[in-house]
């Protein structure tokens, strides 16, 4: 198998080429982008299996990237974010990314993140052929669990990226059990190094308004006070 293609969006030229370096070391195929404008040349060139933003960047900022990214297709993206900046976290899960990193980060937590990512994304479509179940079934949805889709009853597709498509997984798979942010982190990061961050309630916030009829007032994820979260459905598989 091909080694995954990663681009790495960073306008710093010394950023860019040590972790692009590391990457290609790590057993990746690299590309480095400096703006937004080089990200499309080389997206619309060649098949890039993981993209790694940084949000600050020159003309077209990293948020506005990836939500242009997000709205075609479910290609897994890790943002970049500046210390203490938790404004810019929440937007950038809001905007549609996987994950994110706080600077300065380290180079071996990168690698662990764009391995855990690519574990759960497209690039790792044979993993879930292994499962014995194929669909899950609860209340009017269907999540495909091969094509790692989610539809409706009536044949409707909605999106998810691949961070909601595995955290709704594990909450199918321990449908009506307390699961603690801590327990949902290494289901959907693969337990890769994440620390204390609000990312798991803004994946749940995100995942109801797309499943949940009255997002306000969800009755299929229910948060548990000092516990987490639980997922109030009964689940089928076919």
């Amino acid at each position: 198998m091909a080694s995954p293609h990663v681009l790495f969006v960073e306008d710093d030229p010394e950023i860019r080429g040590l972790v692009g370096d590391f990457l290609h070391q790590s057993g990746f195929r690299v590309t480095v982008a400096q703006d937004g404008e080089e990200m499309d040349r080389v997206m619309s060139a060649e098949k890039v299996d993981l993209l790694i933003l940084d949000i600050m960047l020159p003309n077209e900022d990293g948020l506005s990237l990836c939500r242009r990214v997000r709205a075609e297709g479910n290609l897994p993206v890790i943002m970049l974010t500046a210390r203490g900046s938790e404004i810019d976290r929440v937007v950038g899960l809001e905007m549609g990314a996987d994950d994110y990193l706080t600077k300065p980060f380290g180079t071996h937590e990168l690698v662990a993140r764009v391995r855990a990512l690519l574990r759960r994304s497209e690039y790792a479509a044979h993993e879930p052929r292994s499962r014995p179940r194929s669909v899950l079934i609860f209340l009017d949805w269907r999540l495909d669990l091969v094509a790692r889709r989610l539809h409706s009853l009536d044949g409707t597709r909605v999106p998810l990226t691949g961070g909601e498509f595995e955290l709704l997984m594990a909450f199918c798979e321990h449908a009506n059990k307390v699961l603690t942010r801590d327990q949902l982190l290494d289901f959907t990061r693969g337990k890769a190094p994440a620390g204390v961050d609000r990312s798991i309630d803004i994946q749940v916030s995100r995942l109801r308004r797309k499943i949940e009829k009255d997002p306000k007032d969800p009755a299929l994820i229910q948060t548990v006070r000092s516990g987490g979260y639980i997922f109030a459905a009964q689940v089928t598989s076919e």
